[in-house]
């Protein structure tokens, strides 16, 4: 019986849910970081223990796997060049591999990104999209007992994705928009750390070795409609959101770049723009989560209870601060 979990990428936004949602079920969870405080906000749960490594290390990666009944891995990054695009996403689970089939464990979970294709990556326009898709080709070679998990965007209370837009209205009086008829299918983050725990020990776990699922929610949206929803659930501009300026894609890239050359992870990279020209919608042609017993929620259920909570708190430190005056 699978009891001991090794979640790579643990300390992330999905992570945090997937190490919540096992240990919760009874499971004991290890989570390696680079650097301890990264963890500070699962450290506590009962069962989980954090570690000290860098998971592509070679051997710091086969020393974390020993010992360990299955494999969950959630690393992945949105920006970068091509070399670093290739280090997350195809050198190490290639590593992964390779540790697990040095160290007897055969069950590994594998978060990838829906609009991956492993058959053919090198037709797809990004290099993340390219990437990831390797990086599922090589898996799929390993020999190892796999299930792939391919979410749309996901959001949950602490995203970076409506929460950046529902923040940017909050500054702006028009959004510009990239890629605004581009096409969304959002999944909550608590259905996809389900999905992954269904896998692993629910009814599901023996029929789903072998399986890809396309991990999405009930609805589709165009980007431009979720800079919206993002804005009115926020209460910005008294529930309507901000006006939505769609770029034309000329405009966008230049945009796009000058984005690349601030400081920080950007908001919006030209690699975004190549990845969003694949509609980020379920093909059908791969099992969604009603396959593994989950009916995914909707985005109006769950979004406006953190972001009315975002419009809440912007609300009431303006009315302190407008208070403080006198």
């Amino acid at each position: 019986m699978i009891q001991k979990i090794l979640i790579l990428g643990g300390t992330g936004f999905v992570g945090r849910h997937v190490c919540e949602k096992l240990i919760r079920a009874g499971l004991q969870v290890t989570v390696p970081t680079r650097h301890r405080p990264h963890a500070k906000a699962i450290a506590t749960l009962p069962g989980l223990t954090v570690l000290e490594a860098s998971v592509h290390d070679p051997a710091a990666l086969q020393a974390l796997v020993d010992g360990h009944d299955a494999v969950v891995n959630l690393v992945a990054i949105l920006q970068g060049n091509e070399a670093a695009f290739d280090k997350a996403h195809v050198q190490l689970p290639e590593k992964i591999a390779r540790a697990c089939q040095a160290g007897g464990v055969r069950r590994l979970v594998h978060v990838s990104a829906l609009g991956a294709d492993a058959r053919n990556p090198d037709a797809l326009p990004s290099m993340y999209l390219r990437s990831k898709s390797r990086g599922e080709q090589l898996l799929h070679h390993a020999g190892l007992d796999l299930s792939v998990l391919r979410p749309s965007v996901i959001f949950g209370a602490e995203d970076k994705f409506l929460n950046v837009f529902a923040q940017l209205q909050q500054l702006l009086p028009v959004i510009p928009l990239a890629g605004a008829h581009a096409l969304f299918h959002p999944v909550w983050v608590e259905d996809v750390a389900t999905a992954v725990l269904q896998t692993l020990r629910g009814a599901f776990q023996h029929s789903s070795i072998g399986q890809t699922y396309e991990a999405v929610g009930p609805d589709v949206f165009t980007l431009k409609l979720l800079v919206k929803l993002a804005g009115g659930y926020a209460g910005v501009n008294e529930g309507r959101g901000r006006p939505v300026l769609a770029l034309p894609d000329a405009v966008a890239r230049v945009q796009a770049r000058l984005m690349e050359l601030m400081p920080g992870e950007p908001v919006l990279s030209r690699d975004n723009m190549d990845s969003m020209k694949v509609p980020n919608v379920a093909t059908g042609h791969f099992p969604g989560l009603s396959a593994l017993g989950i009916n995914p929620a909707a985005l109006s259920a769950i979004a406006p209870g953190y972001l009315g909570q975002r419009g809440l708190r912007s609300h009431l430190t303006l009315k302190r601060k407008t208070a403080n005056r006198f």
